[in-house]
């Protein structure tokens, strides 16, 4: 489905601990020990158990952005609950080791990963949405992840094969701001059906940065479903009317220069801000606002890609 956008468009427990959070840290609940036959065995193993769970997966939703603090983790989380209220079955993957706050927008603190000796299992948010989020493993909210690259690798490709996913319709990712570790990670150890929806504000500040994020997709054969240019507008608490502090189109106008779908501008409410710092998403807490409204125009655009793809096999 995804692939061809580019076409049209041109027991017992193991742990893995971070190297700099000796007290505390962070836990993964791992497989059971297997029998080894050497690193060669062990990493086919562990490449088979990968494409065996990728293969459960019909489609894989990449959310990335170039600029922090663009809203990302608020459209991957709301893109993932709109999914599952079309009756999708979705799982939300939160790979933004250094600030994960999934667990935060779905108001699921305190919750934690378990493991039934063969797999890690995935809290359920709701019956079609299952979620896991390094949030989930922290000791304590507080301590800061001090991970390099290649133990974000490993525990990347430990979430994508060891986690019992089960049959999903849609898994979307919520990934770290930027081009590094994580995104470059994913998008190489993700296979099959697979596409990514780029994040923006409007002004020039933010879509300069985003732009890199459509370069390294285009480089790396992902393909970029579509540009959503969030913030855009904020909703009057007073009299309902929109004022743009960070201006608008922005985000519209790069999707038209590189040749990309544009999947709609999300306004900012009060309401919304609200309903996230609770652990609302604003998707069915607040389904009568701008923000929701545009927000499902949004999605079913996404929808409409795999209606398209089965008309077309």
């Amino acid at each position: 489905m995804f692939a061809e956008i580019n076409s049209r468009k041109a027991g017992k427990e193991k742990v893995v601990k971070d190297s700099g959070n000796e007290k505390g840290g962070s836990q993964l609940p791992m497989m059971e020990d297997r029998p080894s036959g050497g690193p060669m065995k062990k990493k086919k193993e562990d490449d088979e158990r990968l494409q065996e769970n990728m293969e459960k997966i019909r489609h894989k939703i990449l959310v990335l952005s170039g600029k922090g603090g663009v809203g990302k983790s608020t459209v991957a989380v709301n893109l993932a609950v709109a999914l599952g209220m079309e009756g999708r079955r979705v799982g939300l993957l939160d790979v933004d080791f250094h600030g994960p706050s999934i667990p935060t927008l779905l108001h699921l603190e305190g919750k934690t990963l378990q493991g039934d000796g063969e797999s890690m299992l995935p809290v359920e948010f709701s019956e079609g949405l299952k979620v896991v989020s390094l949030g989930f493993v922290l000791s304590n909210p507080d301590d800061a992840v001090i991970w390099r690259g290649p133990l974000k690798m490993g525990v990347i490709k430990q979430l994508l094969s060891d986690v019992r996913w089960g049959d999903l319709d849609y898994l979307v990712v919520d990934l770290p701001p930027g081009t590094g570790d994580e995104p470059l990670s994913m998008a190489q150890l993700i296979t099959g059906d697979r596409g990514a929806v780029v994040v923006t504000t409007p002004q020039d500040l933010s879509v300069i940065d985003v732009r890199k994020s459509i370069s390294f997709c285009r480089r790396l054969g992902l393909p970029v479903l579509g540009i959503i240019e969030n913030m855009s507008g904020l909703v009057c608490p007073h009299c309902g009317g929109l004022v743009y502090p960070f201006k608008s189109g922005g985000g519209e106008a790069m999707a038209r220069e590189m040749g990309l779908p544009f999947l709609g501008r999300i306004p900012m409410d009060p309401l919304v801000v609200a309903a996230s710092d609770k652990g609302q998403p604003f998707i069915y807490a607040q389904q009568q606002s701008e923000a929701a409204k545009a927000f499902t125009r949004a999605v079913h655009q996404i929808l409409a890609l795999d209606k398209d793809s089965s008309v077309k096999k």
